[in-house]
């Protein structure tokens, strides 16, 4: 939980200071090439979602973070591995960072526009950050999921073994508590009886 936590919050902070940065030295519009052709700034004002998507209903996009955000936070406690961790961190960090855009941001409260400045000339978007973060969440989620590695950081044949280790640990000490058979004496003599 608490790499989780850290994470998290380091995404949030480094979005977040990046766009006061970008909004302070940059004007709308103004694009400068960082390297070269590869990546370049682009100072634009999203209020849909990615590639600018649904630009007149950012009021839902505030109301679905909200949401996911919420879905987030109760899910963590289950985590109880590293790697999730870092997944839901990234998530969690990206989300926030978004959010806060939508909430804070003009033109108003919910309705706000997110900061986008990256480019890279040979993808048809401009992003931020954040959404780096969660894309990045996204392609650790697949991963994992194709790896087989649960919350709890093992894989399914890992608890099958387990699960068996168990079952023979059982039986093993339940064959121990059972009583040893009585001795039972094949002819017992008794006193007094004819000998034959």
């Amino acid at each position: 939980m608490a790499i989780l936590a850290v994470v998290a919050l380091c995404v949030y902070l480094v979005d977040q200071i990046a766009k006061v940065l970008v909004v302070a030295n940059l004007y709308e519009g103004q694009q400068v090439q960082v390297l070269g052709q590869l990546l370049q700034f682009h100072f634009v004002k999203n209020p849909g979602a990615a590639f600018s998507i649904g630009s007149g209903s950012t009021w839902i996009f505030s109301i679905v973070g909200v949401g996911v955000l919420g879905f987030v936070i109760w899910y963590a406690p289950r985590i109880r591995s590293t790697a999730w961790a870092i997944l839901f961190g990234l998530l969690l960090g990206g989300l926030l960072g978004n959010l806060t855009d939508r909430l804070f941001r003009e033109p108003g409260f919910g309705v706000g526009h997110v900061v986008d400045f990256l480019q890279i000339p040979l993808l048809p978007a401009i992003f931020n950050l954040a959404d780096v973060a969660i894309v990045s969440s996204m392609v650790l989620f697949l991963i994992l999921t194709l790896r087989g590695i649960g919350l709890d950081g093992r894989r399914p044949s890992e608890e099958d073994d387990e699960t068996e280790d168990d079952e023979m640990a059982y039986d093993e000490n339940a064959d121990d508590d059972r009583p040893a058979p009585a001795d039972e004496p094949s002819h017992v003599d008794k006193p007094g009886a004819p000998q034959s």
